[in-house]
C-alpha cells in the first residue's frame, strides 16, 4: 500500500508542476479516466460526486503581443498564442483533475472546456466535468474484469 501511495504522490507531482496553487494533498485522477463522453467504456458509474472545475486566468505579455503581431504579418499558425492557449488549457485540466481527486473521484465524465475574455488580453480558461466513482464492469462468464484480472 505504501508503494502505491508513493507512486500516486510522484504521479501527482509530475502532472501538477504547472498548477498555480495547491489543491489535492496526495492523489490524482489518471488522465485516461477523463472523458468527454458520459460513459467510460468498460466501467460502471457507482457514485456521482458532482461538478468539478479548474480555472486559470492568463494574459499575454508585452513581448508575446508584439511577437504575435509580427507572426500575423506572415500568416499561418501564430505559435506564441497557440502555446499560450495550450498551456492555459493544460493548467485548467490539471486543476480540475486534482479537484476531482480531492473529493474522492477516480474518473471525470462529460469533460468540457470554456474560455471567456475577461478584459482585453486577459482570458479565463475553464475545464469542467462530472466527478464520479467507477468500477470495472465484470465479465459475466469469467467473473473477472473485462480488462483481465479479477474485479474488486
Amino acid at each position: 500500500m505504501k508503494k502505491e501511495l508513493d507512486r500516486l504522490e510522484s504521479t501527482k507531482n509530475a502532472v501538477s508542476g504547472g498548477v498555480p496553487y495547491e489543491v489535492a494533498q496526495r492523489y490524482t485522477v489518471p488522465h485516461h479516466m477523463v472523458t468527454t463522453t458520459f460513459v467510460l467504456e468498460g466501467f460502471r458509474v457507482v457514485r456521482t460526486l458532482g461538478v468539478v472545475r479548474g480555472i486559470t486566468v492568463r494574459s499575454r505579455s508585452l513581448f508575446g503581443t508584439i511577437g504575435a503581431g509580427l507572426q500575423t504579418l506572415v500568416g499561418g499558425n501564430i505559435t506564441i498564442l497557440t502555446n499560450l492557449c495550450e498551456q492555459a488549457r493544460t493548467e485548467a485540466f490539471e486543476i480540475m483533475v486534482l479537484h476531482a481527486a480531492e473529493i474522492g473521484a477516480n474518473a471525470v465524465i462529460g469533460m468540457r472546456y470554456d474560455a471567456t475574455e475577461i478584459m482585453q488580453g486577459v482570458t479565463e480558461v475553464l475545464a469542467y466535468g462530472t466527478a464520479v466513482v467507477v468500477e470495472p464492469i465484470r465479465d459475466e462468464q469469467t467473473g473477472g474484469s473485462l480488462f483481465g484480472g479479477n474485479a474488486p
